[in-house]
């Protein structure tokens, strides 16, 4: 049995220690460690020992705090740890690796410009005091750790190398002794106090949405941990049930979403300030009654409502103390890297007897000491101290004003005194809002159930139909008092147009609407349930403490059999869904993925097509017919697994009339290597994304394996090729594809339009495939072993907690394949496995026999024209860069195909979809059995 040790790091600097003229310094650090070290000098040594040894490794950069963390094999943990140390004991840093890993870090800010969370949180602290460092930009990119620094003629190495000897010492990390003070910030106290802050900031979001922020920024909380204010009053602020602000605003179509509170990042919660913050995602009629001055006082009468029966809330505080003491008891084990990464972080913020509880306990409610804090709290919480942030495409064309560093659209004004005047004046109470009642969901009962089945090693069939079937498994391992329920509800009424496939979705949203408000306790009592539109069916997951559980899964399927939505509801998630098809479409991710399964796929609705079914116009009777046919076909399959008996689903289904699939067939690909390229629908956006998939074909279990000891055997030279040494990206990997049964991989990398011609990176992709074969046939025989080895001891890795468990049987049911001792199939082809087999493997989807389909998503770069032309490096020789940062909304209802060039001889261009799929061979319906 494998078990996984882990280790983390956690250095008290961060991203507020940059200097002013290295912005991006320590997150640029924080990367320059792991690239060799003087004992373990190879760049990527350290990646491929995890690689080797079933690991994985990340870190991360904060205001005040950098984390590195790792886990791998427990009997190669003292190597790994060893090898890890001495990144922080003499890590190499080489001047060409400092250049190269630059792009890596520029790579990543390109990827992370799109991002309206990073682009709100970066034009929030460009409203800090100047000097506090708020106001830095903790990305860092090429412009800030390269160009400018050669015009400046800042030498980067030795300012890294100083850095680095400066903060990265035993005093500033976890697990070692403070004999001295780390950097301090704590003297810099309300960064926010400018005239810049207390105002409306009317903002142009990358996606569609409107959504309005009120944040106010409060003196730090930190040392309050044991009463958490914060905590407390965004639980009451963002109560979703009947009486709350929520409920007021999505009974008037005004609101589909509010989160209230404190994040815990070091950006809404470090030693100079705390940010608590309300965010409201708002209708379009949410949106364009903004500005009448009664929307806005809801949410002040609330905090007025707040603080005048705040006295008579004891109760509400002793029942979310008692909802978390109930999940910290039988919380599940979590990953051990995990475990770590929290564990350190919390020793740099807490006494040490509050390590482990610090972060996740309500201590104490001292009637005089709590409420004077979480009073003192809300009495911060006014109109005059809020900072207003409006975000809708609607701006677009009125927003002069640019952030620096991610270019994000606003304009800046006062706050209309008519507003301020009725907002600080003597707010009527609404008289709709009540504080939450007494929560029925509540687990009181936590023994420990017998169960009604024989116990198995596996799921047991325990119920069968000609309208579904039931497995079912007792939890004899973990033994908690926690329950999964997992259903898919199936239908041949789905997949029959992109129409049908649109009522699906707004079914589905509508449906999570209708729920919103009686579920909400569940949600609170720790009770979790999920609904998705899959492709074929409305899956269900429902998992807690198993006392209260049956609850919530009969609630939700009693709303789904009295499903309605009344025409004001209709319209408002119509309209939404046309904002979550757009932002999906915009990514680049997205819509490669979409393109290509579009191409292998048989019959699948491609995102463009449904968006188009939605504009074209759909009626809420529609949706009921819909809604009715739907139930009238439903075939259910379910998993019940846990502290539980069998006795879950009350609910009658329907007789199909045939049997339907739960995948798709796929389309045989030609024995030729094929292109599509598209241009990116976000015209803000220079990220473009290239995928080289091989079809493999339909293969049994024993070539999966294969498969995924090929890629396991790829990751790491694939990152070393193509990201270290050709820094094409920040995101590089490949991937084992399983496509509704038909095997194959891919290699993916996002890059920069400003950068790289996609048509380049394929080639470099392909550069690596010969290299890569190469390294193969020079494999030894004992590095195949212990490759073979580590993913043998992955597969045989305890599962930590009961829903790694249900996860694995579920995905089982979910496909229809019910190989639910696959892993242990998988364990056996593996050790039967030859390097030989292996490399024959590979050959076979190389060459003449390969069926090879390219996908770009081409983005915005500097020179629009070589894209299409060729192979060219868009790096504009004499010309400047086109600004690619704002964000202009296209068309997203059809795509734009690109021709290839001649530099990809014998690439046969997609143009047109249908028309190059229109009558190839399709594989027949697969499940990968034995």
């Amino acid at each position: 049995v494998c078990v996984c040790s882990a280790a983390a790091l956690c250095v008290g600097v961060g991203s507020f220690s940059d200097p002013s003229d290295l912005p991006g310094l320590a997150h640029f650090l924080e990367h320059m460690v792991f690239m060799g070290s003087e004992k373990y000098p190879s760049e990527n040594g350290f990646d491929a020992f995890l690689k080797k040894h079933g690991g994985s490794d990340n870190a991360s950069t904060d205001c005040e705090r950098t984390i590195f963390q790792f886990d791998v094999q427990r009997k190669s943990f003292k190597e790994a740890l060893d090898r890890w140390a001495q990144f922080f004991i003499c890590p190499l840093m080489i001047r060409d690796a400092i250049d190269r890993e630059v792009e890596a870090v520029d790579s990543e800010y390109q990827l992370a410009k799109p991002s309206d969370s990073h682009r709100k949180e970066m034009l929030f602290g460009s409203l800090a005091k100047p000097g506090h460092p708020m106001g830095k930009f903790c990305w860092g990119n090429a412009q800030t750790l390269k160009h400018e620094p050669k015009k400046k003629k800042i030498n980067v190495y030795k300012r890294l190398r100083a850095f680095w000897k400066k903060h990265y010492s035993a005093h500033y990390m976890t697990l070692a002794v403070h004999a001295l003070s780390k950097p301090d910030f704590s003297d810099m106290l309300d960064p926010f106090d400018t005239p810049a802050f207390n105002k409306l900031y009317r903002v142009v979001p990358v996606r569609k949405v409107h959504a309005l922020n009120i944040t106010w920024a409060l003196p730090p909380q930190e040392k309050y941990y044991r009463v958490k204010p914060l905590h407390y009053i965004s639980w009451l602020i963002g109560h979703e049930g009947t009486g709350s602000i929520l409920s007021v605003l999505r009974k008037k179509c005004w609101a589909l979403a509010l989160f209230g509170g404190n994040s815990e990042t070091g950006f809404d919660q470090n030693t100079t300030y705390s940010i608590f913050s309300i965010s409201i995602t708002l209708t379009d009629e949410g949106f364009h009654n903004f500005y009448e001055v009664k929307k806005i006082s809801l949410f002040f009468s609330l905090l007025s409502f707040l603080i005048c029966l705040f006295v008579h809330a004891f109760r509400i505080y002793e029942e979310i103390q008692k909802i978390e003491a109930n999940e910290f008891h039988y919380q599940e084990q979590i990953d051990p890297i995990e475990y770590a990464e929290d564990i350190c972080e919390n020793m740099q913020l807490f006494p040490k007897e509050d390590f482990l509880t610090g972060d996740q306990l309500m201590f104490e409610f001292d009637p005089e000491v709590s409420s004077s804090v979480i009073n003192g709290a809300l009495s911060l919480l006014t109109p005059e101290k809020a900072n207003l942030m409006l975000l809708s495409p609607e701006h677009e064309g009125q927003c002069p004003l640019r952030e620096k560093w991610f270019g994000t659209q606003y304009s800046v004004e006062d706050t209309q005194q008519e507003w301020m005047e009725r907002w600080t004046g003597n707010l009527e109470l609404n008289s709709e809002l009540t504080l939450p009642a007494e929560n029925k969901f509540i687990a009181t009962d936590f023994t420990l159930k017998p169960s009604d089945c024989p116990d198995t090693e596996f799921p047991v069939r325990i119920a069968e139909s000609d309208r579904g079937c039931l497995w079912y498994k007792k939890d004899n391992k973990f033994k908690i008092p926690k329950a999964y329920i997992r259903f898919h509800l199936i239908s041949p009424v789905i997949q029959k147009s992109a129409k049908n496939v649109v009522l699906f979705d707004l079914l589905v949203n509508i449906l999570c609407h209708n729920l919103a408000e009686p579920a909400y306790e569940a949600e609170v009592a720790q009770l979790e349930y999920k609904l998705v539109a899959g492709e074929h069916g409305l899956v269900i997951n429902v998992k807690g403490f198993n006392h209260k559980l049956p609850l919530l899964f009969h609630l939700i399927i009693d709303h789904l059999a009295d499903f309605s939505a009344s025409p004001d509801v209709f319209s408002m998630f119509a309209e939404q869904l046309k904002k979550t098809y757009f932002n999906i479409l915009i990514k680049p991710e997205k819509l490669g993925k979409d393109v290509r399964l579009l191409i292998l796929e048989h019959s699948r609705w491609s995102m463009v097509e449904k968006y188009q079914a939605l504009t074209a116009g759909l009626t809420s009777n529609e949706l009921m017919d819909f809604s009715r046919n739907l139930k009238a076909e439903l075939y259910a399959e379910g998993l019940v697994q846990g502290n539980f008996n069998s006795a879950v689903s009350r609910w009658q289904f329907s007789k199909l009339p045939a049997e339907v699939p739960v995948i798709f067939r796929v389309v045989e690909l030609p024995l030729k290597h094929h292109i599509c390229k598209v241009k990116s629908l976000n015209k803000g956006d220079a990220n473009s994304e290239v995928t080289v998939y091989y079809q493999s074909g339909l293969k049994l279990l024993r070539e999966h394996t294969l498969m995924e000891l090929l890629v396991m055997h790829m990751e790491e030279p694939c990152f070393d090729f193509l990201r270290t040494k050709e820094t094409l990206g920040y995101h590089v990997y490949p991937t084992c594809r399983n496509t509704s049964g038909v095997l194959g991989f891919s290699v993916t990398v996002e890059t920069q339009a400003t950068k790289f011609n996609t048509e380049l990176v394929e080639l470099k992709i392909e550069e690596f495939l010969a290299s890569f074969e190469e390294t193969l046939n020079s494999l030894t025989k004992e590095a195949f072993n212990t490759q073979v080895t580590a993913l043998v001891k992955l597969k045989e890795c305890e599962d930590t907690h009961l829903g790694e468990e249900v996860d694995r049987n579920w995905a089982e049911v979910l496909t229809q394949q019910f190989v639910f001792d696959r892993l242990n199939r998988e364990i056996e082809a593996l050790k039967q496995m030859t390097r030989a087999e292996l490399v024959s493997w590979f050959k076979e989807h190389r060459g003449q026999n390969s069926r090879k389909l390219s996908v770009h998503v081409v983005g915005f770069g500097a020179e629009e024209n070589d894209e299409e032309g060729g192979g060219k490096k868009q790096e504009g020789e004499g010309g400047k860069a086109e600004d690619v940062s704002g964000s202009t909304y296209g068309e997203v209802s059809k795509l734009t195909f690109l021709s290839a060039s001649p530099k990809m001889a014998g690439a046969v261009a997609i143009m047109d979809i249908p028309a190059f799929i229109e009558g190839l061979p399709l594989f027949p319906y697969h499940k990968i059995l034995e």
